[in-house]
């Protein structure tokens, strides 16, 4: 057939097969590169994945559970509830300084020795308490530490390098 005849019949036909089946390779490709893009993330879609935001108490709770961090996290919630959890008596005389997670040991300071006494004989309603706010086992021990003794300052009755009362016998 020359090039200025036109096509008829079955020469038409196969014309029109040859572009059918040339268009379906170009969106079979495509349809491959949707699929290629979804699966690599190039290209975000119409239903929810990863990458979609969400609200920030939602995105820091699932980092805490991630990383394992639940336990140090309910603990800094009682740092800062100490009043609500223990009373306002106890908490105006006590105050959490630190929480040792390996071994479930809270570290409480009291402003008194009285009340250092008195948050030992309470340690085990404190530490069920606690774990009924945090979570069963969280707190296995509570340590009392009594007030801070002041510093001592150097006086003339001082052995040299001593540091204290009990540290002048060598």
């Amino acid at each position: 057939m020359s090039e200025g005849s036109e096509l008829s019949g079955v020469d038409l036909a196969r014309v029109a097969l040859r572009a059918a089946k040339e268009q379906a390779r170009q969106r079979g490709e495509q349809v491959r590169e949707r699929r290629e893009a979804k699966r690599t993330g190039l290209r975000s879609g119409a239903r929810a994945d990863g990458r979609d935001p969400v609200p920030l108490g939602a995105a820091l709770n699932r980092l805490i559970t991630e990383r394992g961090w639940e336990a140090p996290a309910a603990v800094g919630g009682v740092m800062g509830r100490w009043s609500q959890i223990v009373g306002p008596d106890i908490a105006a005389h006590c105050e959490p300084k630190s929480y040792a997670e390996a071994e479930a040991v809270l570290t409480v300071q009291c402003d008194s020795t009285a009340w250092a006494t008195q948050l030992r004989l309470l340690a085990r309603q404190l530490v069920a308490r606690l774990n009924h706010e945090l979570g069963h086992g969280t707190v296995r021990v509570i340590k009392v530490l009594g007030p801070d003794a002041p510093v001592r300052g150097y006086g003339r009755l001082r052995a040299p390098g001593s540091k204290g009362p009990g540290d002048t016998w060598g």
